[in-house]
């Protein structure tokens, strides 16, 4: 398994990341990718991923847009310099307006400088989206190419049209995480169905977000092998499939 997006460079893992880490050994978790969410950030996910044998991005979190550099390619360019682990994409980067931390024009021209300096770079993109779906969609129609390009809508929770829209006009994968296995999670139930097994990518988005049955706990890689148990439920298909083509496919993306 790959746990596709986590913070194990948060500081809530400083007391115990060791353990973390090897329970996510434990339970099957070959490799973790470290999610960065603004400049500082990132350069803590490169330290902690360099560490550590973790792959890392670099990126800034809708919620940051409005406190991120000037020159942002500058900016990961250094951290790209500095970098001891692999930087293995872009991002997050993309619009929240569930929360507005950030003003919707700051967040919409970080995501545009996020997805250039992607393209420029030959790296992927890890997207976040909430609740500004047209938005989102304009600044995808407008900038991406998907000959070219390469991506994945973390912690998707959508249903099944925008699930279709993702995969089959953008080329991009849908990262599924512990919601999938929420009571309240019927419509991405039916998306992940829509779209099937190739586009998905297993994450936790840890210390978020934790699956059934580590519900109202601090999340961890290794939980990430419950969601694949309920993803192999949902469509009906061996957990050995799920296991091996989320791999395969997220390997790919991010040439792990």
């Amino acid at each position: 398994m790959i746990d596709t997006h986590a913070h194990v460079h948060d500081r809530q893992y400083d007391a115990d990341r060791e353990s973390v880490l090897a329970r996510a050994r434990a339970a099957g978790v070959e490799r973790i990718v470290t999610i960065g969410c603004d400049i500082d950030d990132s350069e803590r996910a490169l330290r902690v991923a360099g560490q550590f044998g973790l792959a890392a991005t670099i990126g800034v979190h809708p919620h940051e847009a409005k406190s991120a550099p000037a020159d942002l390619p500058e900016a990961f360019d250094r951290l790209r310099a500095i970098a001891t682990a692999p930087i293995v994409a872009i991002g997050e980067t993309g619009l929240d307006y569930y929360y507005t931390h950030s003003p919707p024009a700051d967040q919409r021209r970080v995501m545009e400088a996020q997805i250039g300096y992607a393209r420029a770079a030959g790296l992927p993109v890890v997207f976040h989206q909430r609740d500004a779906g047209a938005d989102f969609l304009a600044i995808l129609r407008a900038t991406w190419d998907r000959a070219t390009m390469r991506g994945v809508v973390h912690c998707f929770t959508g249903d099944a049209a925008q699930a279709t829209t993702f995969v089959e006009e953008f080329g991009l994968r849908l990262g599924i995480g512990g919601v999938l296995t929420f009571k309240t999670a019927e419509p991405l139930r039916e998306a992940v169905r829509a779209v099937g097994l190739n586009p998905l990518l297993l994450e936790t988005d840890c210390p978020y977000l934790a699956p059934v049955p580590h519900r109202g706990e601090r999340n961890e890689p290794a939980f990430v092998s419950d969601t694949a148990r309920k993803l192999a439920e949902v469509l009906g298909c061996e957990l050995d499939a799920v296991l091996a083509t989320t791999t395969a496919t997220a390997g790919r993306l991010f040439g792990l």
